[in-house]
């Protein structure tokens, strides 16, 4: 019988985003910046709480402007104004978009005018923020962008860009309470499938057949999207965790990966489970114990204080004594949140220091074998008293179905 869990509300109350924009507000003024300038998804998504499948498309531009002093500025398409004006958003600027010659730019010019005017009076800061760092990227025409510059260099010439990546970083790193029950919730429903995994899938289903089963089992149970599944089965071990469904035929002595990223209200979970199908060999079985073993370790080590590179190390002494061929992942899990990956990266050269309220997935992976592979993957939020699981643990032993 499928456990009931209880839906969290959707969206976030204003008092959430204000918190947020004060937050950075306070760090660009520590930076001394006039403002900082966003155009992707999930920032404009995390200040203003606007949440839309249209940034599928790629047509059209989406401007928001974090001023020092004031309030966040929206310079969006004109068919973007409803949806966004449901939430906090006060100051919504907007254009009739695509359009053939200024799509937007006039408008976000003279919203960063009016930013790096009102900071250079009050305070004398000129420089706006830009995502500019590793794992961001800036989403408008870059044309576009070169414009925006040399608007602004006419305005004033000591107007720069600068990297503000890791102002927002740091800030979307730690999640507030109702972040963590969303992204909680998810993880347990997705939990729930795994776990009657066996009643819908079976050897002679191929692989889209059985992609296709997850993805339905998942969206009744209650998540709002499937928006990334892969995975793969072979004899013995898989080789390929990122490939999507083929035609191949699940047999008995397959080990069967299956690695997801549902997503409620934009939150997302992401993590795998592994089953075996018949006999399978005992080098794949002891595969999954060194990785369910190392998740373990990587666990007690999620503690405020510690870094990333301390996970890294505690997962990888367990799989270096278990025999670990080596490891093509690179990582052995990541932040999580309004993206299926967040920073940091649970790597030896990563010293992001952990505070309450960080969201990660422990991901530990090894070649056991020359061309087999085991990775494991649990969520976490990393509290006062250490690490706590948002999916529900995999079982310590290889679920097997004969």
């Amino acid at each position: 019988m499928t456990e009931t869990l209880h839906q969290p509300e959707r969206g976030f109350a204003n008092e959430e985003f204000e918190q947020r924009f004060e937050v950075v507000q306070n760090k660009m003024r520590e930076q001394q910046l006039a403002a900082i300038l966003l155009t992707t998804e999930h920032d404009i998504n995390y200040y203003t709480g606007y949440l839309t499948q249209f940034w599928q498309s790629p047509t059209r531009p989406w401007y928001l402007v974090l001023p020092s002093e004031g309030l966040p500025i929206a310079v969006i398409p004109t068919i973007g104004v409803e949806c966004m004006a449901k939430g906090w958003m006060s100051d919504i600027r907007h254009w009739s978009s695509p359009h053939p010659t200024d799509d937007g730019i006039s408008l976000l010019t003279e919203a960063l005018v009016e930013a790096v005017t009102r900071a250079a009076s009050n305070s004398g800061f000129k420089h706006i923020g830009i995502s500019a760092g590793k794992e961001s990227h800036m989403r408008m025409p870059l044309c576009d962008l070169d414009q925006i510059k040399a608007n602004l260099k006419n305005h004033d010439n000591r107007v720069e860009f600068v990297d503000a990546t890791h102002i927002m970083r740091r800030q979307r790193m730690v999640k507030s309470p109702k972040e963590i029950e969303k992204l909680r919730y998810v993880a347990q429903t997705v939990s729930s499938v795994f776990e009657r995994l066996f009643e819908f899938v079976h050897p002679g289903m191929s692989d889209s057949e059985i992609f296709r089963a997850f993805k339905i089992q998942c969206l009744t149970e209650g998540v709002d999207d499937v928006a990334y599944l892969v995975g793969g089965a072979d004899q013995g071990g898989y080789s390929d965790i990122i490939s999507p469904a083929g035609a191949r035929i699940l047999r008995d002595g397959d080990v069967l990966i299956l690695d997801t990223g549902c997503t409620f209200d934009g939150y997302y979970c992401d993590f795998d489970r592994n089953y075996g199908f018949g006999k399978v060999d005992k080098s794949a079985l002891d595969a999954y114990e060194a990785v369910w073993e190392a998740t373990e370790q990587g666990f007690l080590a999620a503690k405020p204080g510690n870094t990333p590179a301390h996970l890294f190390h505690a997962m990888n002494n367990v799989l270096q004594k278990a025999g670990a061929l080596g490891d093509s992942v690179g990582r052995y899990g990541h932040g999580l949140g309004l993206q299926l990956t967040e920073p940091p990266s649970n790597t030896p050269w990563d010293n992001e220091v952990f505070e309450v309220g960080t969201v990660m997935t422990l991901e530990p992976g090894m070649e056991f074998a020359l061309g087999k592979l085991m990775v494991h993957e649990e969520n976490i939020v990393i509290t006062e008293n250490g690490a706590e699981y948002l999916s529900r643990r995999a079982l310590p032993q290889l679920p097997i179905y004969s």
